[in-house]
């Protein structure tokens, strides 16, 4: 069971982020305040859930909280200041959407800067016990999938529709017979042997 606060404070910010061990596409972040006494029958962290599931969730995640945002840090950015950085930054960015200011911040993972001067607290596996961070995971997650099927339709190749840019099989295959195209993450290994790539 998913508890509904951590720090006692009504406006509590879950955030949470997608696409960190990705070779290609953005990393995504997402925020999410949720009222006291929002339930859904399975809600959990995104990675638990099913790809329709977590479609059935985003609307009425949308529809219920108090406020949300999300955030695109693009794949030149991630290697301009490396994926951690791209995860926090994105983070930062999402809370900074939101339409009212939050009290307290909660993330998912043990890594974080200041946010203003809102005091926070990192927890690990956050998604999997907090509900506002696993709303965010599944914010996070739908957004980066629709993206990353909408760059499959111009590099096919690649099937970032099925992978979504996750290092796979079928992708690194696709890497190794086409090259690295403007979506892929210049600065991450790309192949297992990868000496020099043609980018």
């Amino acid at each position: 069971m998913l508890k509904s606060n951590f720090s006692g404070f009504s406006l509590e910010v879950g955030t949470d982020e997608a696409g960190r061990g990705c070779l290609s596409g953005p990393v995504v972040a997402a925020a999410v305040i949720l009222p006291k006494d929002f339930t859904h029958p399975f809600l959990n962290d995104s990675k638990q859930l099913s790809e329709k599931k977590r479609e059935e969730l985003r609307p009425f995640i949308e529809e219920n909280a108090i406020a949300f945002g999300v955030s695109f840090v693009w794949q030149e950015e991630v290697d301009k200041i490396n994926v951690l950085q791209a995860s926090i930054t994105g983070m930062h960015r999402a809370i900074n959407a939101l339409k009212i200011t939050p009290e307290f911040i909660i993330i998912d993972g043990n890594k974080f800067r200041d946010y203003k001067e809102i005091p926070y607290k990192t927890i690990v596996k956050g998604d999997a016990k907090y509900l506002s961070i696993a709303a965010a995971s599944v914010l996070a997650k739908t957004y980066r999938d629709d993206y990353m099927a909408k760059i499959h339709l111009e590099y096919p190749m690649y099937n970032w529709k099925k992978n979504k840019g996750y290092p796979t099989k079928e992708h690194r295959n696709g890497i190794r017979e086409f090259g690295a195209t403007k979506y892929h993450r210049k600065t991450f290994k790309l192949l297992p042997e990868q000496t020099k790539l043609k980018l």
